[in-house]
């Protein structure tokens, strides 16, 4: 059977949370063009911590659910997490509207897709190695906003035409090259994490789909990373190298669960 709502097995306040998140997303999305900062931040706020109780009462949940819908939902959090601390920092930085439609656009789609059951976990340490990957996704990802605002705000300057945010490129290419790094450790310690939970759990490191895209956007970063430093890398060859990365981590957990889930139908 597909994966729908009348046989998710949840909740009906997850259900509740889970739309009313998608819709406090999208009224934000809809309606701050007319809203005063304050209203904004109130709303996103809202938004924000709806979010949150429906990522907690999926994890929490007896048994725990987990899939690529549920580390979207995951990492867009995180994404908007880092974004509403930023915003207070740099008042200048507009990428509401974008945000807030990927927020109600992954709540809903966790929603539809919960992920599999979890009944008991093979080790306590499980929701570690979760926790250091959804974390590296959405650095990753914050890296990934971060170089499409710096390409449209270069695309702007070129034309000569107004932009939406007045923060310096130098200054969103630091902040890039910051979440790209931050993403970098975590990730490698999210793959040390994976190798230990397969040597202790299986005794063998296992080079399925995942494993393989992991590696690769590892690598990826790795290389973009020692372009910075040694060569100098900016602007096109480093966001290339940035999105080509960002799709082999997409590609990692997400990919290979996304066809087991979805196009296989083994949750």
């Amino acid at each position: 059977m597909t994966p729908g709502l009348p046989s998710l097995g949840l909740h009906l306040p997850n259900i509740v949370l889970s739309v009313g998140a998608a819709l406090a997303y999208a009224l934000l999305a809809w309606a701050h063009p007319r809203m005063t900062p304050a209203q904004t931040r109130t709303a996103l706020g809202i938004a924000w911590l709806l979010h949150l109780l429906v990522l907690s009462t999926g994890l929490l949940a007896q048994p725990a659910r987990f899939g690529f819908a549920p580390a979207l939902s995951g990492t867009a959090w995180l994404v908007l997490t880092v974004y509403a601390i930023e915003s207070r920092l740099y008042p200048q930085l507009r990428a509401r509207w974008a945000l807030t439609v990927l927020g109600a656009a992954v709540v809903l789609l966790a929603l539809v897709f919960p992920g599999t059951p979890y009944p008991q976990l093979r080790s306590p340490w499980l929701p570690l190695h979760w926790a250091l990957g959804i974390a590296s996704y959405g650095l990753i990802a914050s890296a990934v906003v971060h170089a499409w605002l710096m390409q449209r705000a270069e695309k702007a300057m070129r034309r000569g035409a107004p932009t939406d945010t007045t923060l310096p490129l130098l200054a969103l290419e630091r902040l890039t090259f910051r979440f790209v790094a931050a993403g970098f450790v975590l990730l490698s310690a999210t793959l040390l994490a994976g190798w230990w939970f397969a040597e202790v759990l299986n005794h063998t490191w296992t080079w399925n789909h995942k494993t393989v895209f992991s590696v690769l956007a590892w690598l990826t970063m790795g290389v973009l990373l020692l372009g910075r430093w040694r060569l100098g890398w900016r602007g096109r060859t480093a966001v290339r190298t940035l999105y080509l990365g960002a799709g082999f981590l997409l590609l990692g957990y997400v990919g290979s669960r996304f066809v087991l889930e979805v196009v296989l139908n083994r949750i």
